[in-house]
């Protein structure tokens, strides 16, 4: 186990399936299964509201989250609220429809770089949506998703972009690490069985 930051004790953090909306979602079968994803990015900030970096690779810890992030060292904008948040991740689809201002909800396209969105990993061919209650690989390490990341005001403060209504219901997936190890773009994503 790594050693808490400055002296702080590690965040709490719910286990991915013990979530509500994990619980009741890996006891119901269905959902997409034929797909194959990609990492695309991976990104940590040290702490809340700091610039995104973007790494090479980067440690997964189970139970804790990605070595350096904010919500690893606890030191997130919500890290004093318990929640499965040990790694979130993104669609670079819902990047790639912003930018097409699909669905036209603001007055125009929205270009946000992967370090805009403050999710961990960009991902490309992985339906995010369909994957609460389910366990999936990202290179060796295995995720549990646990919820649906909400939009929230804080980022349009950030960004000083409406991406709010945008990323409604596409702003992609906390997740539970259940199996650590190391990550980097490039890896494959896949679902793997209950």
């Amino acid at each position: 186990m790594h050693a808490p930051v400055a002296g702080r004790p590690p965040p709490k953090m719910v286990e991915a399936f013990s979530h509500p909306a994990g619980s009741v979602a890996a006891a119901t079968p269905g959902g997409a299964t034929a797909w194959r994803g990609r990492l695309l990015h991976i990104h940590v900030a040290p702490e809340a509201s700091y610039e995104m970096e973007e790494l090479a690779e980067a440690e997964c810890v189970a139970g804790r989250g990605i070595v350096g992030d904010r919500y690893y060292n606890g030191t997130g904008t919500y890290s004093p609220k318990p929640d499965v948040r040990e790694v979130t991740l993104i669609e670079q689809e819902a990047l790639d429809a912003l930018a097409r201002n699909d669905p036209p909800l603001q007055d125009g396209p929205i270009v946000l770089e992967p370090r805009d969105h403050r999710r961990n990993l960009t991902v490309v061919g992985v339906p995010l949506n369909h994957l609460v209650g389910r366990r999936f690989r990202v290179g060796d390490v295995i995720l549990r998703g646990g919820r649906l990341n909400f939009p929230c005001k804080y980022l349009e403060e950030i960004l000083g972009k409406p991406v709010f209504l945008p990323l409604y219901n596409r702003s992609g997936l906390n997740c539970g690490i259940e199996r650590g190890g190391i990550i980097r773009p490039g890896d494959v994503i896949e679902l793997l069985e209950p």
